[in-house]
């Protein structure tokens, strides 16, 4: 009798690896979600993503141009806020004054203008004023010894009264914005420009991730913040890089002032406005990743935290929800957010990723 031993096409055998591939496929997919979700980052993306989707079914006028236009300085401000923040939270510090500086900024830009200085030069001489502010802070917390925390609330209310001081508790309009017909070439760089805003914010959270992951400035900063002791044993000047910080952090909030005033052509001497922004910059740090602890933080995630915060209070606004029940919700926000980046956090521990 004879026997055929060719093999025949089957159609049975593609599924019968079928299933076994599709299994192997879901738990590529399953594999990569769960490395998605455990980056610093990916907790605050999905929620914030969930909450564009929600506003963008629920709100008709939330999805629109005009409305993403409403939207940039509810967060792109507070994004450069946070990224100055980032730092000094990694090395377990905080700075409560820049909501002071924030406002002190224009004021004295305003003022050296007045003195006969040019729009840039003036700039320039606010900005170097304010990371003097920054120095002093440091000295007191890394030199004299003193929590950053009563530092910062020291200089905060100071410089709050001195802003008071110097402007007589009257507003004042912005050096290089009042000009009849148009914007001028000033005022649509450093603020009043569209996009303007947006841009600086991208750039200088671009340039900070640079300055954190591929510079000793900021493997300088991890390693202060991870292990203070170890890393003085190892040759890092731990006072410099804490000043340091304070600096930057100090200096991102007085041009952000600048931005602001420049947008709106004028300014307020308002400590609860600044107050407000401070507790908003220091709030996307945190839900973007950063721990209060130190030793961890990444700057995106504080760009991606300030977004989730304009997009919440954008859409709650248009919804025209109360301003009581508005600081409700973003209360519920960073408790959430903050619930999330920590299980992330074990989660990340316990799998060994970095």
């Amino acid at each position: 009798m004879a026997v055929d031993t060719g093999r025949q096409p089957s159609k049975a055998e593609p599924a019968e690896q079928g299933p076994g591939g599709a299994r192997a496929l879901g738990s590529a997919a399953w594999t990569l979600v769960k490395r998605f979700l455990t980056l610093r980052e990916g907790s605050v993306i999905v929620i914030t993503v969930l909450t564009i989707v929600y506003f963008s079914v629920t709100l008709d006028k939330f999805a629109t141009s005009d409305n993403f236009k409403t939207l940039l300085p509810y967060f792109a401000p507070v994004a450069i806020l946070a990224a100055g923040e980032v730092f000094l939270m990694i090395n377990g510090e905080i700075d409560l004054s820049i909501g002071a500086v924030y406002l002190f900024a224009p004021f004295i830009f305003s003022k050296i203008y007045d003195g006969g200085i040019p729009l840039i030069p003036s700039l320039i001489l606010a900005l170097v004023c304010c990371m003097v502010v920054g120095l002093i802070n440091g000295l007191f917390t890394a030199v004299v010894g003193i929590n950053s925390f009563i530092t910062t609330l020291g200089m905060l209310l100071s410089l709050e009264g001195l802003t008071l001081i110097i402007s007589h508790a009257q507003p004042v309009d912005t050096p290089g914005t009042n000009v009849v017909g148009g914007l001028t070439t000033f005022s649509r760089t450093f603020g009043g420009g569209t996009y303007s805003e947006l841009i600086w914010a991208l750039a200088i959270i671009i340039v900070l991730q640079i300055v954190l992951t591929l510079t000793r400035w900021g493997l300088y900063t991890v390693a202060v913040g991870g292990n203070r002791l170890g890393a003085a044993e190892a040759g890092v000047k731990v006072k410099l890089v804490i000043i340091r910080n304070f600096i930057l952090c100090s200096t991102c909030a007085a041009f952000v002032g600048v931005l602001e005033a420049v947008r709106t052509s004028s300014v307020q001497p308002d400590p609860s406005g600044a107050n407000e922004i401070l507790f908003d910059g220091i709030s996307a740090a945190v839900i973007g990743g950063t721990l209060l602890a130190g030793g961890s933080g990444t700057v995106v995630g504080a760009l991606i935290g300030a977004l989730f915060l304009g997009v919440l209070r954008d859409g709650l606004i248009i919804k025209g929800v109360n301003a009581d029940y508005l600081s409700f919700y973003l209360g519920l926000a960073i408790i959430i957010a903050m619930a999330a980046n920590t299980y992330v956090g074990r989660v990340r521990r316990g799998s060994g990723v970095g």
